[in-house]
């Protein structure tokens, strides 16, 4: 039988497994009985998946909304029908010539520019995006080819960390909804040679980073107490302002009523928590409009 667990893996993904397949994974070797994922790593990247079960899959989007940065290895030379490794190559170009290793980091870093702060992107065919309820990867298979409309993302810094031609690697931190293959192909046509994704890891998701996180063997072979492995709900919300109200006003929110304040508004989504003893004090979220507090998401206390 499942348990009711309420918490936050930190998965470091590896290569070949699902976001929905590591999910499966985390919940069955807690035997949680609900979890789900803050946003998919396609099946050859790798690195944090931040994991929720039980009530902290309440907070989820919360992490879908937040800033991501990655590792990405780029081939230059060839394109692919995906626009990394796991595709078909579909065109070789010549790469250009330099004349020596401090000509083309120059030029690689010409590139970057264009591709810093607000900037337009094509969504891919192979993604998850849907288009009549159908996503768009099952068009591609069977050869089909959509019109995509660009959207705007933020590409907050990207550098170069590692140069060995025709490969090179960046540090791209970037905002939701950045498709890192495709930033991968934009770069291969500007220079004028194609390019591919050939590797990709994500190494932040908002305030969360890799080296807390886990790898599944760790976490199935049970080396540890399973509570070593789980973060509290409210690590998932850390960068929001937090707020502490009596068991009176606690209990008026868990009704879901709204609750006035005798202090100044900071007009913002904000944590709560009852002004006991921790671990078991955070309630949920609330927006904090003109002195009152609007309950928004709260955990169950059952």
């Amino acid at each position: 039988m499942s348990t009711r667990i309420d918490g936050v893996v930190l998965l470091d993904k590896p290569a070949g497994m699902s976001s929905q397949g590591a999910v499966t994974a985390v919940k069955r070797a807690f035997n949680a009985d609900k979890a789900g994922h803050t946003g998919t790593l396609d099946p050859m990247a790798t690195g944090l998946l931040p994991i929720c079960l039980g009530e902290a899959t309440k907070y989820s989007q919360d992490l879908l909304e937040a800033d991501k940065t990655y590792i990405a290895q780029v081939k230059f030379g060839s394109r692919t029908d995906t626009g990394d490794a796991e595709g078909l190559i579909i065109e070789e170009l010549p790469l250009p010539a330099f004349e020596n290793d401090a000509a083309l980091l120059k030029l690689l870093e010409s590139l970057l520019p264009k591709f810093t702060g607000l900037i337009s992107q094509v969504p891919p065919m192979y993604s998850a995006l849907k288009r009549d309820g159908k996503p768009l990867y099952e068009y591609a298979r069977a050869g089909v080819e959509l019109e995509r409309a660009p959207r705007d993302i933020t590409i907050h810094k990207i550098r170069w960390t590692n140069v060995q031609w025709p490969e090179a690697t960046l540090e791209v931190s970037c905002s939701k909804g950045t498709y890192i293959r495709v930033l991968a192909e934009d770069l291969g046509n500007a220079l004028g040679c194609g390019a591919h994704l050939v590797g990709l890891r994500r190494t932040e998701v908002g305030h969360l980073t890799l080296d807390q996180s886990f790898t599944i063997e760790s976490i199935q072979n049970g080396g540890k107490d399973s509570s070593s492995y789980i973060l509290p709900v409210d690590a998932l919300l850390q960068t929001l302002p937090h707020l502490t109200v009596d068991e009176q006003q606690a209990k008026r929110l868990e009704m879901g009523q709204r609750v006035p304040l005798n202090l100044p508004s900071i007009e913002a989504l904000v944590r709560i928590y009852r002004a006991t003893a921790a671990p078991h004090n955070f309630i949920g979220t609330a927006d904090w409009r003109s002195g009152v507090l609007h309950p928004k998401r709260l955990i169950s206390q059952a």
